[in-house]
């Protein structure tokens, strides 16, 4: 598992944290029950706050692609197939909307671009 962050960088570093495991969850690269380092760990190896990783956990948790057991550690959620699922129903509808609006794809690609920053 590689947690990329950027220092420099203008977006968050718990949003950083948060994008950089969903994107790894959601690819395949993390399998569902991989367990991940604890909030203090991942924050000694990237130089943050532990209180960083720890929001980044819990919003990737309350989204269904974490699970926390108690002592045991945080592992690769179950959920993150419905996740994908619940955001491809998302863009087609968002697709549908944008068509019936006349917005072109062109468009509707920067619209939702310009959402996702």
């Amino acid at each position: 598992m590689s947690v990329s962050y950027d220092s420099a960088s203008p977006v968050p570093p718990y949003e950083q944290v948060r994008s950089s495991l969903a994107t790894q969850i959601n690819d395949g690269t993390l399998a569902v029950g991989a367990k991940l380092p604890t909030v203090r760990a991942l924050a000694a190896e990237l130089g943050i706050a532990p209180n960083t990783v720890a929001r980044a956990y819990r919003e990737l948790e309350e989204a269904g692609l974490l699970e926390t057991r108690g002592r045991a550690g945080t592992f690769v959620g179950s959920a993150g197939d419905e996740v994908l699922a619940r955001a491809r129903a998302a863009a087609a509808e968002y697709a549908a909307i944008t068509r019936r609006l006349g917005i072109t794809p062109e468009q509707a690609l920067a619209i939702a671009e310009a959402a996702l920053r």
